[in-house]
Order: structure tokens, then sequence, then C-alpha cells
């Protein structure tokens, strides 16, 4: 390949299958490919990708603008939003009750199952993604807008990890702010 090509070029590569091209440096293309989730370097004389969608590059077309970002985060959007992950509750929870005790010994205690509440709690963590992911690809909001909704979403997380001892895998709960540097 001897003509430069812009970022969004879409390409298929002999090896790795469909991807795009997300960056570019002096003598390769970095391109994101979904076949490996993931980016690649790839030198830009190899001979065996296929251009499908040719994106003029453009002397210093280095750079990625907030523009092409969103476009990425709505691809990854499309292809993410309706996948739904099994997220697994500690052995030790499971077939559990938790019982909700009033502080009026007149009143009677509510018990729920314990995978119940955890099914809620995992929707409600799905649910905050999706509107976090929506925020910000959002195109009409400016980036201190995005921004200040994004650390109210992280503050809600950080409430939530009092339930995080209900998951299995720790790659699985919640996190806030965290106060190392």
């Amino acid at each position: 390949m001897s003509t430069q090509l812009g970022i969004g070029t879409r390409i298929d590569h002999q090896h790795f299958g469909k991807g795009v091209i997300v960056d570019t440096a002096s003598e390769f293309y970095i391109i994101w490919f979904k076949s490996q989730q993931g980016t690649k370097s790839i030198s830009k004389d190899y001979p065996d990708m296929k251009i499908l969608e040719e994106v003029e590059g453009t002397p210093g077309n280095g750079s990625i603008t907030i523009a092409d970002i969103e476009e990425a985060l709505n691809n990854i959007l499309d292809q993410r939003l309706h996948d739904t992950q099994l997220v697994p509750i500690g052995p030790r929870w499971k077939r559990g009750n938790m019982i909700l005790k009033p502080g009026d010994p007149t009143l009677a205690s509510k018990e729920v199952p314990i995978d119940t509440f955890f099914h809620k709690i995992v929707m409600v963590r799905d649910r905050l993604r999706v509107m976090e992911q929506k925020i910000n690809a959002n195109k009409v909001m400016t980036d201190d807008e995005k921004v200040d909704l994004q650390q109210y979403i992280t503050a809600i997380y950080g409430s939530l990890t009092t339930f995080n001892v209900l998951f299995k895998e720790t790659h699985h709960q919640f996190k806030g702010v965290s106060t190392k540097e």
C-alpha cells in the first residue's frame, strides 16, 4: 500500500479480518479488529490488506478528534448494548434469604431471596453503565456537562460498593472514586 490512508478507513486483513484504522504512525497503521476485540499495529507496506472503504489521509492526520471518539464509542455501544453477561453471585449467598426487620416490633419482617436482590443490584449496575455510555456518546452535551454527570455516576457506584460482598468475582464489583493516586 503506497497511499496514506486516513483514520476511519475500513480494511480487510488476511489474518485478522475486518478492521478500522484508528491511528497512524510514520511506518504503520493502528487498526482495531473486531475479531481481536482490540488493536494491532500493521505496517503501511503490508501487501495483503484490502481497502473496503477509504478515508483519505492528510499530512499530520495522526490526531483523533472528539468526533472520531464518539463514532468509535457509538460503534462499540451498538455491538455491546444488547450483550448480556452472566454475573455470578458468591457461593455462600446462593439460595439465601435477606430478612428486613422493622424497628417497630408490631410490624412483620420481610424475607427476600438474596438471588432476587442480587439480580436487581446487577440490573442497576448494568443500567448505570448504559447511562454512562449514552452520556459519553451524546453529541449535544459539552465535555464539561458530560464530566459533571459522570461524577454523579461515579458517586453512585461508590454508594453501591456496600453490595460488593455479594459478587463472586471482583471484576464485576462496583468501584467508586479511588482515594489512591
